[in-house]
């Protein structure tokens, strides 16, 4: 036996034939496991802290989280997500949502799911969705709580359509949280604002074509920032941790929220590519809204801005310039070593980031 593990040892042929069926064993193994796959896919959740709908109005959804005991904290907050994706990110699995921080915090917590477009919808503007859907939302939070202002936490596009908000509604908010919301579109740090330059992308020809901007599109679009990473390497690390059941678990859970693509209204398409990605009107105090123009100074409340260093979609450059552009004394960053989606669901946000931001807004609220 010493004998074979030694001829093993000196014989690499031998050695690499062993390897291969080690391997062999593993994956073997891999697919074995691989029907609990459908079986994990039937439990997951879309959304897992209890909520209720409170309001309603065209596709647009309010939901409340509610509490056993009162809120601890009079000023109410109000997640605002973008119009790409589904909102239930913030509150995807337990353990990672962001929505529960803040519950367990005390906080009278509310969440805004702008529903899916049609093709009647195609005409909707940024004015319909700020100073009608948000502005009617936020009139009913404070109505309903009797709160003269709510706390606001706009993530991505939903950061970037927060902070017009807050700057045409200073009034209407108390406390400021971006995360990974894109304000400055003059850096080309990232993909979209390469592919999105007007020599390359005529977006009136593309929302004349197709009306709404496609589902489908957005998702191959969000693909290719990380090809190899999203088209190879993810499904390589899948195969590999086949046999791991919180893996395929925690797996299973993102990739479905990341395939659960929505249109978006295509006139606030044509205007977000547009006043932003092509003309960067917002840090130039030109961006119409309406009839309103937005003017970042207009923004004196106290404002949290969170970025991730390794972000495809909004590089930090895109959101560091916000603090300097606001009228706020109270201002304060914070960025974390993780992707766009690493700052709501990452392990290290949940432990590091989270409880922080709930302490500072409680201070504040």
């Amino acid at each position: 036996m010493n004998e074979t593990s030694n001829l093993s040892g000196a014989n690499p042929w031998i050695k690499w034939q062993q390897s291969c069926l080690d391997e062999g064993f593993a994956q073997a193994r891999r697919m074995m496991n691989l029907p609990t796959v459908w079986r994990t896919a039937q439990r997951i959740k879309k959304g897992v802290t209890p909520s209720e709908v409170i309001y309603e109005e065209d596709r647009l959804k309010l939901l409340r989280y509610p509490t056993a005991t009162p809120p601890r904290h009079r000023t109410p907050l109000l997640f605002v997500y973008a119009l790409v994706n589904r909102p239930y990110i913030l509150d995807l699995k337990q353990g990672r949502s962001v929505v529960a921080h803040f519950v367990n915090s005390g906080f009278d917590t509310y969440l805004l799911d702008w529903g899916v477009p049609t093709n009647a919808d195609r005409h909707l503007t940024l004015d319909d969705y700020i100073n009608g859907y948000l502005v009617n939302v936020v009139d009913y939070v404070c109505e309903r709580t009797g709160s003269p202002q709510v706390n606001i936490l706009g993530y991505c596009m939903g950061g970037t359509m927060s902070a017009m908000f807050t700057s045409l509604h200073q009034k209407k908010v108390k406390n400021l949280i971006m995360l990974a919301a894109g304000i400055d579109f003059a850096t080309r740090d990232g993909l979209l604002n390469l592919w999105t330059r007007p020599e390359y992308f005529d977006v009136d020809k593309f929302v004349d074509a197709f009306g709404n901007c496609p589902a489908e599109f957005l998702q191959a679009s969000f693909l290719l920032l990380n090809p190899v990473g999203n088209l190879i390497e993810k499904p390589i690390n899948f195969i590999q941790n086949a046999e791991s059941e919180k893996y395929i678990e925690d797996f299973l859970t993102t990739e479905m929220w990341l395939n659960d693509n929505i249109p978006v209204a295509g006139e606030v398409y044509r205007e977000f590519v547009k006043y932003l990605y092509q003309q960067n009107l917002l840090v130039q105090n030109r961006m119409p809204v309406g009839k309103h123009i937005v003017k970042l100074g207009n923004i004196t409340c106290p404002i949290m801005n969170i970025m991730a260093r390794n972000d495809d979609l909004v590089p930090c450059a895109q959101s560091a310039p916000f603090n300097d552009l606001v009228s706020s004394k109270d201002r304060k960053s914070i960025v974390l070593p993780a992707g766009h989606i690493g700052l709501a669901i990452g392990s290290k946000a949940q432990k590091e980031v989270w409880p922080g931001v709930c302490d500072w807004l409680a201070e504040r609220s």
